[in-house]
């Protein structure tokens, strides 16, 4: 895209295009629904292709993640084990890998990313470039919004909501122009979300069917959580939706595919867990809530632990809170939610966790945007677009060479989802006063 040269300093026109789209497709959202609109999904394919080819053949240059990701495929197709060295510590066979180490953010520290991305890094580095990389994933990312077009009529919805992520700024920028392996991940949350509603998984698997697509959906989960550990989170609201007799077919299937693809890294996956150690103690962005707790305590370590108390407590009442009314409805009987209020619960979950997390980059937002034809609110739509806000972060970086945040900026983007989740509450609650005058 020419209208971008740069989209380090092209950071404030990218987040109002973006905030242009997020509000038309909350237009689109509107009317979907009210049956103004009904796109075929080959055009919402389409569509979508062609927003993402308009950047994936550009460099990455909101993110240099993908130079990491190269490294390790490339390592693993040499026949190393990328955990057993920092990037820093090999020397390079190669002039092209000497200027691929070079690209590489943090090569002190041995990788951080789980074994399912190794995996698909060795795939999109077959070709040793960055387009290659970023095509394998946008092939994928079309994939997902596919299997989102067949899966959301079974949870009766209409398909054409698929476009809240088909056509979101937020997949095509973190997907398609900077490459992030989240996208994968995304690929397999939606994968097992499909095998489980197609297990008949509300009922007892007595069918071999069911059983094997039960624990195909854990393998799945388990391949998505070592792309991103992200996902661990919807392991208790997954277990909610099986039935007590498929809970241990899809754990079986989560553990056997989590052993699958950890036993070849062993025994040196372990520095990889170190290099996520110093992440959790260490890393920060965009946190607002962090920021504020670290300067009210003088304490980075207590903001941590409170803002993981807090989640905790989050994931906690997510979680009892529809099984709570559902018993009450049934008279005292528990009653299993479905996969509608499932994926309702993933939502929030997702929304808490960017609200809370003490690093907000914009592609850990993915999972949201995946969520949001599910249960799009004004929260997680004004969320989506304000996570891009942190990307203003780069324009001094790409002049200077000098990584300067501002504190104002994580205050707007947490306050603006939040601030509008209100009003619109607000809006509402006058309503139903007014309703009840007449």
């Amino acid at each position: 895209m020419t209208i971008f040269p740069d989209l380090r300093i092209s950071a404030p026109e990218l987040a109002g295009v973006s905030a242009l789209v997020t509000c038309l497709l909350a237009l689109a959202l509107f009317s979907v629904d009210r049956g103004y609109i009904d796109w075929p999904p080959a055009v919402i394919l389409i569509v979508g292709a062609l927003l993402r080819l308009l950047f994936v053949f550009r460099a990455p240059e909101l993110s240099d993640d993908i130079y990491r990701y190269l490294w390790d495929g490339v390592q693993i197709l040499s026949g190393h084990n990328p955990y057993t060295l920092s990037p820093a510590a090999v020397i390079p066979a190669t002039a092209e890998l000497a200027n691929l180490l070079r690209q590489v953010n943090h090569p002190e520290y041995v990788t951080i990313y789980p074994p399912v991305a190794q995996i698909f890094f060795a795939g999109g580095a077959v070709g040793s470039s960055v387009s290659g990389m970023k095509l394998m994933l946008m092939l994928l990312d079309l994939i997902t919004c596919f299997m989102l077009i067949r899966l959301l009529p079974c949870l009766g919805l209409h398909p054409s909501r698929a476009v809240l992520y088909a056509w979101h700024p937020l997949p095509v920028l973190e997907i398609a122009a900077s490459g992030h392996i989240d996208g994968a991940g995304v690929f397999l949350i939606v994968l097992t979300l499909t095998l489980l509603q197609g297990s008949g998984f509300m009922d007892r698997p007595e069918k071999n069917n069911n059983r094997q697509r039960l624990f195909f959906a854990g393998i799945t989960f388990s391949w998505a959580a070592l792309v991103k550990l992200l996902p661990f989170v919807f392991l208790p609201g997954l277990l909610m939706l099986i039935r007590r007799g498929g809970k241990k077919i899809f754990l079986a299937g989560a553990i056997a595919g989590g052993v699958a693809v950890t036993i070849p890294f062993l025994p040196d996956i372990g520095n990889g867990l170190n290099t996520l150690g110093i992440y959790i103690h260490n890393w920060e962005f965009s946190g607002f809530l962090f920021r504020t707790l670290r300067q009210s305590l003088s304490s980075g370590s207590w903001a941590r632990l409170i803002l993981a108390f807090v989640f905790m407590a989050v994931l906690a009442l997510l979680h009892l809170r529809p099984v709570m009314r559902n018993s009450a409805k049934a008279g005292g009987t528990s009653k299993e939610p479905g996969l509608e209020a499932g994926v309702k619960i993933f939502y929030a979950i997702v929304i808490s966790f960017l609200l809370l997390t003490p690093t907000l980059h914009p592609w850990y937002a993915l999972y949201l945007a995946l969520f949001l034809p599910f249960s799009a609110g004004v929260v997680g739509l004004v969320l989506s677009w304000s996570v891009l806000l942190s990307y203003r972060v780069l324009i001094f970086y790409a002049i200077t060479g000098q990584w300067i945040e501002e504190d104002l900026l994580p205050a707007v983007i947490w306050l603006a989802p939040v601030c509008a989740g209100l009003v619109y509450m607000l809006i509402l609650l006058l309503r139903d006063r007014q309703l009840s005058k007449l």
